[in-house]
């Protein structure tokens, strides 16, 4: 009978997904050398000593360890709202217009599932990052693509991150009745681009025009070292449009305790936070519990600077040995991850690629040539492109540096033998 069994189309014949290929490729490194690994961006240390304490603490009570409100415990709820009420310009009410959710990927999920319904179309931007796609197939709803072009002389220069381009005519070509929802994100994932208030004004105007959800993913919001505008707080039209997605795992260094949030009017919320409900019910509480009190002390704690701090001059040191290969990148406005441009190695002629690798555009051959030649694993960026416009990525890969510096300094030991390849 098991032939009868039938996979849904969202997850049958899916190609080996990025993570896959990248990992057991790292997997297979012999324990003589193991490979420095600055692919997936998960944090090579621990959350802040405040924060581990206050998890801690709240192990040991018995309220935190039940379930909490479907909504989020009203302390964290509370302190999001304290902690963002200032960048809004006004006071977040932690009862209506805060939802806390299973990390911020369940609750972008639980947006979609809140607004979109089948044959809605939401357009995403890419690259893109890939669970986007899959919480809107999810919902039944149509991706609608619109590049960010690269810069035009991305093989030769370093570019700021700032001269990846939306075309805003572009944009609007593609709204459709049937547009329901953008979905955008800044700072970016991969590009590391922060949209400028220019860029976020003309976005917010079309959505507006034509009545379409914002949903905004602004999980590296603490990680920008140029300006960083929030679109909901550009104008009240565009804030009633708008949600805007949070996370703590980035914020705090802790991405495997799965705690993120949804900020929006309460119209907005209202039926996010009824698919949040369907979907998980609640998020771990003593999780919130710790996030919550990280919150309320990461200002006296002088934190966010010197988050901000760290990781900018973690991105400096890595970015170094770019500039002593000679090889282009794009200079990284916020978040940790940089895109490295390299078109200048020459991979040997007739290099043996396992199949599921040389069907696969360049920079998957670059990333499976780098982790097997010098022991350094990133991410090919064409995974998060459609097939007909990945060829505008295929010669960068993502390196993330949110990782120790002695690991960053072996990174760079290995990636000089590039050298040979140039």
């Amino acid at each position: 009978m098991a032939h009868k069994i039938k996979p849904a189309a969202r997850v049958d014949g899916q190609r080996k997904d990025v993570w896959s290929i990248v990992n057991e490729a790292a997997a297979a490194a012999t324990k003589e050398r193991p490979v420095v690994n600055l692919g997936q961006g998960f944090f090579g240390y621990n959350p802040p000593e405040f924060v581990i304490n206050a998890a801690k603490k709240a192990l040991e009570s018995v309220e935190c360890n039940q379930y909490s409100p479907t909504q989020g415990r009203m302390r964290l709820r509370q302190a999001i709202s304290d902690s963002y009420s200032p960048f809004f310009g006004r006071t977040l009410n932690p009862v209506d217009e805060i939802v806390v959710t299973t990390g911020a990927n369940e609750g972008m999920l639980s947006a979609f599932m809140g607004f979109i319904e089948p044959g809605d179309e939401v357009i995403v931007m890419e690259p893109y990052f890939d669970q986007y796609i899959s919480n809107i197939a999810m919902a039944g709803g149509k991706v609608v693509y619109v590049s960010l072009h690269p810069p035009e002389k991305g093989d030769t220069e370093v570019c700021p991150a700032s001269e990846w381009r939306l075309d805003l005519k572009e944009l609007e070509e593609k709204i459709t009745s049937k547009t329901k929802m953008i979905v955008l994100n800044t700072p970016h994932n991969p590009i590391g681009k922060v949209f400028s208030r220019a860029e976020l004004e003309g976005i917010g105007a079309l959505c507006v025009k034509h009545n379409i959800i914002i949903l905004s993913d602004e999980v590296y919001d603490r990680l920008f070292y140029t300006p960083f505008t929030r679109i909901a707080t550009l104008s009240p039209e565009i804030e009633n449009l708008t949600i805007t997605v949070g996370s703590a795992g980035k914020n705090f260094y802790c991405t495997g305790w799965r705690v993120g949030w949804l900020i929006g009017k309460p119209h907005l919320i209202k039926y996010a936070g009824a698919a949040h409900t369907r979907i998980c019910f609640s998020s771990v509480s003593p999780l919130q519990e710790a996030v919550a009190i990280g919150l309320e002390e990461a200002d006296s704690e002088g934190f966010w600077e010197t988050s901000k701090k760290d990781m900018k001059a973690k991105m400096d040191r890595f970015n170094e040995i770019w500039y002593e290969l000679g090889v282009p990148y794009t200079e990284p406005d916020g978040g940790y991850f940089v895109l490295v441009n390299l078109n200048k190695v020459k991979i040997p002629e007739g290099y043996d690629f396992p199949p599921h690798v040389a069907e696969r555009p360049r920079d998957f051959q670059l990333c499976w040539f780098l982790i097997k030649e010098l022991g350094v694993a990133a991410i090919p960026p064409t995974e998060f492109y459609t097939p007909q416009h990945e060829k505008e990525a295929e010669n960068y890969l993502r390196f993330a540096v949110c990782k120790n510096d002695d690991v960053l300094e072996a990174a760079k030991e290995r990636l000089r033998d590039l050298k040979k390849y140039m």
